[in-house]
């Protein structure tokens, strides 16, 4: 047997079909504009792009399609990396493996091209810092992969030094995706905290200056906007990477970042589905019934999730043929969505059958359906049993994945209660490591914030009869124990004083029972 057919058989025996296609249906949901690469070059870009799995005959089979190509693969391994999902595959009738590559869609780049512009952007910086700063002197500037320290190769890093005066410095190029460029705040609170570490006593480090595209710095001056002064001075600029300008912004001005939230559902917004979701629960056995949560998204949409997964929706659309509106209502995800019809009626039952028989706290932990949305889940847990985070929580007063909106930019806020004091409380979850919880939910917390101080809450349909507190909300970041990320603890140590936060170890067990296993206070930080 060929070494190579080897290979392909001895990764398909670590996962099973379900678990392969369970881990690509998890990522297409999870990144929709992402993009399919073979050998380095975009293939299908899955914005308009459709496909279909199968694990039938005990292997797992992908189908791609759009109206430039087609493709069939049998897929035998899936590594998820670096926010890439690598797919090890195998064109029918023959048995060399080869690679394909999901990745985000704001990043097509091959890694060659990627590295390149990376390196080039590294001399520029360099360059850019020594003439804007002539009697600096910058020193040790680099990209490289730091694990251990959780700095990626997309961030240039380095040190600009005076005698034993320095300040710490972090770049990020305009080639990198979006979410590279938000998270630059992120990496550099972690770098200033290694350079005054390991280099106590030979340098003092006054702060940290972050670099960001031109045009691309709205969401970290916001929140630099919420950076201690007094344990450093912090300083963002904007780089022509073209013309090399370099223009610094001043976190104090956060520009026009006015904050909104979708309106919460009335009455009028659930009796319009009403008929919809009676239609949905009656295809549900009895004793799921109770644990299917119904979302109303604004005016058009009701989804219908099971411990957070979602799996039917129902939508406001134009009838066929006339100026009528109707609601339809669909199931599945992606290119399996469908519309559920009196033939389809079977199909909606064995979804969630299967849903009901895998997706449950003592099921499988290698099952794809257990293991997809784990936030969603831990949400959905929480939304019910709040008050194990803080028993001054409102239990009858819990908002989940409320959509919010900053600056134009969109984003979905885990959790938004309130307390028995009226104070307002977000909540920001994660289920697995990330580095940028922190500041994720300081985004959420200044959005809640600014429209509180607006009266823009019980305007949006929030909190009706409930005398709201004017203190400043209170921010809970939530993750398994085992899963907070070492970042997260020393970002919180650099926010300002007005930003009253709680940090909340769950148990990882969570799916069965919701148990608080250790906590950490802002204050207990200041004191």
């Amino acid at each position: 047997m060929a070494p190579a057919r080897r290979g392909a058989e001895s990764a398909e025996s670590a996962q099973t079909p379900d678990e392969i296609a369970g881990a690509i249906a998890e990522y297409l949901r999870e990144n929709p504009r992402a993009v399919l690469l073979e050998d380095g070059r975009a293939v299908f870009d899955m914005r308009t792009a459709k496909y279909s799995l199968s694990t039938e005959h005990g292997r797992c089979t992908l189908q791609m399609w759009s109206e430039e190509r087609n493709i069939v693969r049998r897929v035998v391994a899936v590594r998820l990396r670096a926010g890439m999902l690598r797919l090890t595959v195998l064109r029918m009738g023959q048995t060399k493996p080869q690679t394909l590559e999901l990745v985000d869609g704001g990043d097509r780049r091959s890694p060659t091209t990627r590295d390149a512009a990376r390196k080039k952007y590294l001399r520029v910086l360099e360059r850019v810092l020594l003439r804007r700063f002539a009697e600096w002197k910058p020193e040790a500037m680099r990209a490289a992969m730091d694990l251990e320290r959780s700095f990626g190769p997309a961030y240039a890093r380095g040190v600009m030094a005076r005698g034993q005066t320095a300040w710490s410095v972090v770049g990020v190029n305009a080639e990198e995706p979006a979410s590279a460029v938000d998270g630059a705040l992120t990496v550099g609170v972690l770098w200033l905290a290694h350079c005054r570490e390991h280099m106590a006593g030979r340098r003092v480090f006054q702060g940290l200056r972050v670099v960001v595209p031109k045009g691309m710095g709205a969401v970290t001056r916001a929140r630099m906007r919420w950076m201690n002064p007094g344990v450093a001075q912090w300083e963002l600029w904007e780089l022509d990477e073209r013309t090399e300008d370099l223009e610094q912004l001043d976190p104090a001005d956060a520009g026009n970042r006015s904050a909104g939230l979708v309106h919460a559902a009335n009455a009028a917004a659930r009796e319009r589905f009403a008929k919809a979701a009676a239609q949905v629960r009656a295809m549900l056995p009895e004793e799921m019934r109770s644990e299917v949560a119904e979302h109303v998204r604004g005016a058009g949409e009701m989804g219908f999730a099971l411990r957070g997964l979602e799996f039917a929706r129902a939508r406001v659309g134009a009838a066929a043929g006339s100026f009528r509106h109707e609601v339809v209502v669909t199931f599945g995800a992606g290119a399996e969505e469908t519309e559920l019809t009196a033939d389809s009626e079977a199909r909606l039952r064995e979804l969630v059958g299967t849903l009901w028989e895998r997706r449950r706290a003592d099921g499988d932990k290698r099952d794809a359906l257990y293991r997809m949305q784990p936030e969603r889940w831990m949400e959905s847990e929480l939304r019910r049993n709040v008050e194990v985070l803080d028993e001054e929580l409102l239990g009858e007063m819990v908002y989940e994945q409320v959509p919010a909106m900053e600056g134009g930019e969109h984003g979905v806020l885990d959790l938004l209660a309130v307390r028995r004091d009226g104070r307002l409380a977000v909540i920001e979850l994660k289920a697995d490591e990330d580095m940028h919880l922190a500041l994720q939910g300081l985004d959420y917390w200044a959005a809640v914030r600014g429209l509180q101080a607006e009266g823009g809450l019980q305007r949006s349909g929030y909190f009706g009869g409930v005398e709201l507190s004017e203190a400043v909300p209170k921010l809970y970041l939530v993750a398994p124990a085992l899963r907070v990320h070492p970042a997260v603890d020393v970002v919180l140590r650099h926010l300002r004083p007005e930003v009253e936060w709680e940090l909340v170890a769950v148990g990882e067990r969570w799916r069965e029972r919701m148990q608080v296993v250790w906590r950490k206070r802002s204050w207990e930080q200041r004191n």
